[in-house]
C-alpha cells in the first residue's frame, strides 16, 4: 500500500560517465525512492548495489517505522558483507533515499542513509541536504581541519567511513523524519552528480525543470559535460498532492 492522500511523481536518471560499468543501483516506486553506489572490484559494486537495492525494496509499498526501515537495512549490511571477496577488496555499497509513511495519521518522509551518497530536499525553491556525508573529509570538515570550499579537491574525499558490506559486524543508517507537504521536491543521488555539480547548480536545474523526469535528466546531462569522473544516478520525486484530516498534531522533524 501506499500513504492515503499523497501522490507523488518521480523520474530516475544514470549514466557511467567515465566508467567502464555502471555500479550504481536506483529504485523509484511504490513511495519508495533509493539510490546505492557501489564499490570493490570489478563487477563486484555493481553486485553489492543491486543486493543492497533489493533488499531494502522490502520496505515498498508499506508504511514503516524507523525500527522497521534499521532492521532492514542492518540486513542489507549482512548480505552484502556475505558476498565473495576480490582479492583483499570487499565488496560494499552505500545506500541513501526517502520513504513514505505514516506518523501519529500524518504523511512522512522516513530519510535514510549509509555513506556518501546523498538525500535533498528543495522547498520554496531553496535546496537543503538532509543526509550527512559518511567520509573521512566530511568529519574533516566537522573538525574544523578541512575548509569546506576544499573538501571537493581533498585527496581522501573517496574514503568513505559507513558503508553496507566491509568489515563492520553491524551498520546503522542515519534516520530522519518529517512531514510531506505540497510542493516538497526530493532528489536522491550518488557522489557522482554531487562530484561535478555545485548544490547551487542544482538548485538552479531543479528549479527550471518542472517535470521530475526532465529534472533528473538534465542534472545527468549536466555533470557528464561538467566532465563527470564517476557514475552518476539522479532521481527525482514531487509530492504532487497531500492531503490531510488534520495538522494539529503533526510530528517535529525527527532525527536517528
Amino acid at each position: 500500500m501506499t500513504v492515503p492522500g499523497v501522490r507523488l511523481r518521480s523520474g530516475v536518471a544514470s549514466d557511467q560517465a567515465a566508467r567502464e560499468t555502471n555500479e550504481d543501483t536506483a529504485w523509484a516506486a511504490d513511495g519508495l525512492y533509493l539510490v546505492a553506489d557501489g564499490m570493490g572490484g570489478h563487477e563486484a559494486g555493481e553486485v553489492a548495489s543491486r543486493l543492497a537495492v533489493e533488499v531494502v525494496r522490502e520496505l515498498a509499498g508499506s508504511t514503516p517505522t524507523m525500527d522497521d526501515v534499521t532492521r532492514v537495512v542492518r540486513d542489507a549490511h549482512r548480505r552484502v558483507r556475505d558476498l565473495p571477496a576480490e582479492g583483499e577488496r570487499r565488496p560494499g555499497t552505500t545506500i541513501t533515499g526517502v520513504v513514505v509513511t505514516e506518523h501519529a495519521g500524518v504523511p512522512c518522509w522516513l530519510v535514510l542513509n549509509v555513506g556518501d551518497s546523498r538525500t535533498y530536499r528543495m522547498v520554496g525553491g531553496m535546496l537543503e541536504q538532509l543526509t550527512r556525508d559518511h567520509s573521512e573529509v566530511a568529519e574533516l570538515v566537522e573538525q574544523g581541519l578541512v575548509a569546506v570550499e576544499d573538501a571537493a579537491r581533498h585527496p581522501r574525499r573517496h574514503v568513505v567511513t559507513r558503508v553496507l558490506g566491509g568489515g563492520a559486524s553491524r551498520v546503522d543508517p542515519d534516520l530522519r523524519m518529517f512531514p510531506v507537504s505540497h510542493g516538497d521536491r526530493m532528489v536522491v543521488c550518488s557522489d557522482g552528480l554531487t562530484e561535478a555539480l555545485s548544490d547551487a547548480r542544482v538548485q538552479a536545474v531543479l528549479r527550471t525543470e518542472r517535470h521530475p523526469r526532465a529534472a533528473a535528466e538534465r542534472l545527468v546531462r549536466e555533470a557528464l559535460a561538467a566532465d563527470a569522473q564517476d557514475n552518476v544516478t539522479v532521481v527525482v520525486v514531487d509530492a504532487v498532492t497531500v492531503h490531510r484530516e488534520s495538522s494539529a498534531s503533526e510530528p517535529a522533524d525527527m532525527a536517528r
